[in-house]
This record gives C-alpha cells, structure tokens and sequence, in this order.
C-alpha cells in the first residue's frame, strides 16, 4: 500500500512538473509578444498622437497582463491565478485590437521601418500564443483527470493537490 501511494503521489508530481513546462512554452510567447510592445508604443506615440488614451490602455494592460504571468508562473497549477490570467489577457487582446485596427488605417505608419517589424514581432508572438496554451491545457486536463481517478483521488486530497486551471 505505501508503495502504491509513493507511485501515485510521484505520478502527480511528474504531471504538476508537465504543467510548469508547458507554461514555460506559454511565457515564451508573452516574452516575445511583450518585448515588442514597448519600442512599438514608443514608435507609435508622436504619429498617433490623437489616440494616446489607446496607446496607455495597451500599455497599462499588458503590465496587468505580465502581472498575472508572472503570478502563474510561480504556481501554473493554481486555478484562481490561471482565471486571473485568462482576465487579464482578455483585457489586453481588447485594448491590442483597437490600437492594432489604428494602426492598419495609417497604411503609410504600418510600413515603416521602425514600426512594421515591431508589429511583425506582437503578431508573430500573439500566433504562438494558441499552440502553446493547447500544450498547456492538454497537460493540466490530464492532470485534471488523474485527481479524480478513484484510488488517486485519496492521495491527492491527503496531499492537499488542487485542481489546475486551463487557460
């Protein structure tokens, strides 16, 4: 019997340890995304000087976005951090979108140098960012799954393993 809790208790970490690597896949992509938004706000400040409000919405959003990243990465497994991030980013795909559909209406600001690849570099980020979530989420379901296996269960509970949150 000690030797069937020891396994499964072991079996539960390795799948917690799976989690934190597929969120480290997660953060790659916000890095990427994120490293772009700063020179881009900048770039963009004097020609968009009508739409400042929107530039400091985008900006006020992802630094609430990277808060609750940086939050979910000292516990990936922690359902109540996973839905603050999954709001977060919410806000900030809001706020993205509507500088973004500005910037496609200044088609010669678009192209320029400065500014095309920087935006290049947000979009490839924001591609990135479904294919590793699925990675994520597919780790946390097994997870997920193996808590509520019967024997396993009891485990769990004596451990006090919660429940991961999918983003």
């Amino acid at each position: 019997m000690l030797f069937w809790v020891i396994g499964a208790y072991n079996r539960l970490v390795v799948m917690r340890n799976g989690i934190a690597e597929a969120w480290a896949k997660v953060q790659v992509a916000l890095d990427q995304r994120g490293a772009a938004l700063a020179p881009l706000v900048a770039a963009l400040r004097e020609p968009m000087a009508a739409e400042q409000g929107a530039l400091d919405t985008w900006r006020s959003a992802h630094a609430e976005a990277d808060k609750a990243a940086k939050a979910m990465a000292t516990r990936p497994v922690d359902e109540s951090r996973a839905q603050a991030w999954l709001t977060a980013e919410s806000t900030l795909a809001a706020a993205a979108s509507r500088v973004l559909a500005l910037l496609d209406q200044h088609t010669e600001l678009r192209l320029q140098d400065p500014v095309a690849p920087l935006a290049a570099s947000w979009r490839e980020g924001q591609a990135r960012l479904p294919f590793a979530r699925q990675l994520f989420n597919e780790a946390a379901a097994a997870y997920n799954d193996a808590l509520g296996v019967f024997p396993t269960q009891i485990v769990a509970q004596g451990f006090n393993l919660g429940r991961a949150g999918l983003i």
